[in-house]
C-alpha cells in the first residue's frame, strides 16, 4: 500500500511547500527588521547621546521600539490568509516609519517627517489587515 501523504485536507504538497516559504520569507524578514531595530536601538541610546536635542532624542526611541514591536507581527504573517499582504504592510509601514524618523534625526531635516504618518498608516493597515486575515 502506498504511505498517504500526512498532509490537512484540501492541502496539497505544493501547497504546503508554498506555506513553507512563506514562513521562511517571513521569518527572516521578521529577523533582519528585529536585528536592525537592535541596532538602531543601541545606537540611539549610545550614539546619539549628547550630541541631538532630547526632541530627536525621544523620536529616534520611538522609532526603534515601534521597529522592535513589529517583527512580532511581520512573523506571524506567514500565518495568514493574505502574508505578503499583512507582511508588505508591517515591513513597509516599518521602514517609512521609522526609517523617516532615523532619516530626519540623523540629516536633521525636520521636514522628513512628512513621511512618518504614511507609515503609521501602513501600520494601521497591517493590523487591520492581521485581524481580518487569520487563518
Amino acid at each position: 500500500r502506498a504511505r498517504r501523504d500526512c498532509y490537512p485536507e484540501g492541502i496539497t504538497r505544493a501547497r504546503c511547500a508554498q506555506c513553507t516559504a512563506m514562513v521562511v520569507h517571513w521569518g527572516r524578514v521578521a529577523g533582519y527588521v528585529g536585528a536592525v531595530g537592535v541596532i538602531a536601538g543601541a545606537f540611539g541610546a549610545h550614539a546619539l547621546q549628547g550630541r541631538v536635542s532630547d526632541r530627536y532624542q525621544h523620536a529616534w526611541h520611538t522609532a526603534a521600539n515601534y521597529q522592535l514591536l513589529h517583527t512580532v507581527p511581520i512573523l506571524l504573517a506567514a500565518k495568514t490568509r493574505r502574508p505578503n499582504l499583512v507582511g508588505g504592510l508591517f515591513a513597509g509601514g516599518v521602514l517609512l516609519f521609522s526609517g523617516s524618523i532615523y532619516a530626519m534625526v540623523l540629516l536633521d531635516q525636520r521636514k522628513l517627517g512628512m513621511i512618518t504618518p504614511v507609515g503609521g498608516t501602513a501600520l494601521i493597515a497591517g493590523w487591520l489587515a492581521l485581524a481580518s486575515c487569520v487563518v
